[in-house]
């Protein structure tokens, strides 16, 4: 199966302002891209690429004052099956695990795991079997107490606010999800990337941009999805880090403004 990534975002910029992009597809998915990306900015401006800590794909770029378009497309390749389930895939003892997987295990921006949530992941999960079982059960638990609404969106909610106010959007479900796994010595950690409607009803909303996280168990890396909670077709990977604090899509060091927001996934050919 074949995919058509896109997106278009424009601001207007009070001044000429420095940008840090993540709008990149991931290294990982560098073998099924079957016609390359097409990132560009308008007006043109020169971008420099880097490699973030967490091997994600990175740009600079100065912006002049005014409008400015980014816009990226892309044709990947897709396998078409859904989420991998594994169901008896076990949970690690921290001692064991490799020592770059710590810090998934640890509070960051938008994951308060020395709160509250600690107390609550026990005492909610402590009867369910480590791994697998125990991840789903915190994804179950999530899906049901969150409430989606888009209205109700707020850059700066944090887990243990998403958790208080039961209200959010897809990064308000996977943060929460990733804190409680985190709080149950699980390591997690957050993706971002397109996730079309495929092989589910179409849904109302303006396509977004989608959050879901990853666990390491059994030696391995599996995603899940506290929002849908249910195995998807076509998640294309932008970036991973702790939270979405580490891949934020623009960065602005100066005074913007959202003007458009668009993003497509496709299938072109099956």
């Amino acid at each position: 199966m074949l995919l058509k990534i896109d997106f278009e975002i424009s601001f207007t910029f009070a001044e000429t302002t420095p940008v840090v992009l993540v709008t990149f597809l991931h290294p990982s998915r560098d073998a099924t891209v079957r016609s390359p990306e097409q990132f560009s900015i308008q007006p043109q401006v020169p971008v420099s690429r880097f490699m973030d800590g967490f091997g994600n794909r990175c740009g600079r770029a100065v912006v002049p004052a005014g409008m400015v378009v980014f816009r990226n497309n892309a044709v990947v390749e897709d396998s078409g099956l859904p989420d991998l389930q594994v169901p008896n895939a076990p949970q690690s003892a921290v001692q064991d695990l490799p020592d770059s997987l710590l810090q998934f295990l640890l509070p960051s921006r938008y994951c308060e795991v020395d709160s509250e949530l600690k107390e609550l992941a026990w005492s909610q999960f402590k009867g369910t079997s480590p791994g697998w079982p125990r991840v789903q059960a915190v994804c179950d638990f999530v899906h049901r107490h969150i409430r989606f609404d888009y209205q109700q969106a707020r850059p700066t909610r944090t887990a243990l606010e998403a958790y208080r106010e039961r209200v959010g959007v897809c990064r308000d479900y996977m943060h929460l999800a990733i804190t409680l796994c985190r709080c149950l010595n699980i390591p997690a950690r957050y993706c971002t990337g397109y996730l079309g409607d495929i092989g589910v009803p179409v849904q109302p909303s303006p396509m977004d941009f989608s959050a879901w996280f990853e666990v390491f168990l059994g030696g391995q890396w599996y995603s899940f999805d506290a929002r849908n909670n249910i195995p998807r077709i076509g998640r294309v990977l932008m970036a991973r880090g702790r939270d979405a604090a580490d891949v934020a899509i623009t960065t602005t060091f100066g005074v913007s403004q959202l003007q458009l927001f668009k993003v497509g996934t496709d299938i072109v050919k099956v």
